[in-house]
């Protein structure tokens, strides 16, 4: 596998991985599940998703515009708090959350696979074509950078276009009306904090941007050009997700959506084009999802590597030969795949979002405390944004307390073993060296 090798990325590359991570895993794996939370108001929901992603991506642009790396997350969180715990454990909840994205994509790509052969969704088979995709995506990317830009660009033209036709398809054939999409009431069922959590679910659909990020080293011009794809790959995928999204309500009720969530584009298909209009939702599908976790795994192991590299994290080779890259992508690759096999999507896709979203809450309070003057970057944004994630958050868990209390608790253990092993695993480095000297 090849190395950082600086201009390796070009702009039209950057927002390939970028709309690469976004589409593959919202489209397909979040908007039954924000359809649940947010009923008829779904659809408005990913628009408003992404007024706060805006927020949010502000800190990450003005710090990566000035420090441009590969590691990108994890310079940002050492830039502002140092090689320490707080710095290295955010970092390592980003790495969690992209792998378990990952999963999430995979598992996507066995449930819309499996809807062309009228499969019982709870079939073995979805875990097992998941595994076969990570696999796949291994292979792909061990290839190198300039293999990984190439199959991102051609499948995100693919899907993009492909998606596309599929929303107008169906707005067409519904007799698609943007004031009928409007609902006139707000369901009495749905809390203000469903809808609230309906928005955390949202981070992940475009979370993607910090692919852009962690590739910043590899970017052509990465001081003006990382800022640029990331707003381009935010604007594009905010334009496809509000089409899907108005295709899908067009088509089939809330109700419909929410019973078909694993695979509810498949299922949108079929009232409004029958059976090749099935074939093709799955064909995009299936595109979306392999590109979604090539960009994906190429993001996350040249994190993991710097933090590798930096002596931050402890590595093993298990006897593997090779870089620190290769080694660092078996082990995103192992990881996904026991989660992809153990997890539903439900909890996957929660996992991810209190991961990121504690992660994010972390990078604003840095910028905003202690590297705002050094990055020039608008303290009124920064605490913006850091509002809305802590009332998210706070509204995501509140429900899921309700719903699903294994999800929290697993999710509060974790959080204590990253930062606790961080910590035992710093203090016994710098006792290794002070011994030596």
């Amino acid at each position: 596998m090849d190395k950082y090798k600086k201009n390796s990325l070009t702009l039209i590359g950057a927002i390939s991985l970028g709309t690469g991570v976004m589409i593959g895993a919202a489209l397909f794996a979040l908007l039954g599940q924000v359809a649940e939370l947010s009923g008829d108001w779904f659809p408005f929901i990913f628009l408003v998703g992404a007024i706060l992603i805006s927020f949010s991506s502000y800190s990450y642009i003005k710090v990566s515009n000035a420090y441009p790396s590969s590691g990108g997350i994890a310079m940002i969180l050492i830039k502002a708090y140092g090689k320490t715990p707080i710095a290295v454990g955010s970092a390592l909840l980003m790495i969690f959350a992209m792998i378990i994205n990952q999963s999430m994509v995979a598992r996507t790509f066995g449930s819309y696979t499996m809807q062309l052969f009228d499969s019982n969704t709870g079939s073995f088979w979805i875990p097992l074509l998941g595994v076969l995709l990570l696999v796949a995506t291994f292979l792909i990317n061990i290839a190198g950078n300039k293999t990984v830009q190439r199959t991102a660009l051609i499948m995100a033209i693919l899907k993009v276009g492909g998606i596309a036709i599929f929303a107008l398809g169906g707005l067409w054939v519904s007799g698609f009306s943007f004031q009928s999409a409007i609902p006139t009431e707000v369901s009495g069922e749905l809390s203000i904090a469903s809808y609230l959590g309906a928005f955390a679910l949202t981070t992940l659909a475009f979370a993607g941007f910090t692919t852009i990020t962690n590739s910043g080293g590899e970017v052509k011009n990465p001081h003006k050009n990382i800022g640029r794809a990331i707003i381009i790959s935010i604007s594009i995928c905010t334009i496809v997700y509000l089409l899907v999204a108005f295709a899908t309500a067009a088509n089939l009720s809330v109700s419909s959506i929410i019973k078909a969530k694993d695979y509810s584009l498949a299922e949108a298909a079929r009232p409004a084009f029958g059976r090749y209009g099935l074939w093709f939702t799955v064909g995009i599908a299936i595109i979306a999802t392999v590109s979604g976790v090539i960009a994906n795994v190429f993001a996350v192991s040249r994190m993991s590597a710097m933090l590798t590299d930096m002596k931050l994290i402890p590595h093993s080779h298990f006897g593997m030969s090779g870089t620190i890259q290769k080694h660092m992508l078996v082990y995103t690759i192992v990881i996904a795949i026991v989660l992809t096999i153990f997890f539903d999507l439900t909890r996957i896709a929660s996992l991810g979002a209190i991961f990121y979203i504690v992660m994010d809450i972390v990078v604003h309070w840095g910028v905003l405390t202690r590297i705002r003057k050094d990055v020039k970057a608008n303290p009124v944004i920064v605490s913006t944004a850091l509002l809305f994630d802590i009332i998210i958050l706070g509204a995501f868990l509140w429900i899921k307390v309700s719903s699903d209390i294994f999800v929290v608790i697993l999710s509060g253990v974790m959080l204590v073993l990253i930062f606790a092993g961080e910590k035992w695993f710093l203090y016994k480095k710098t006792k290794s060296i002070e011994s030596k000297e």
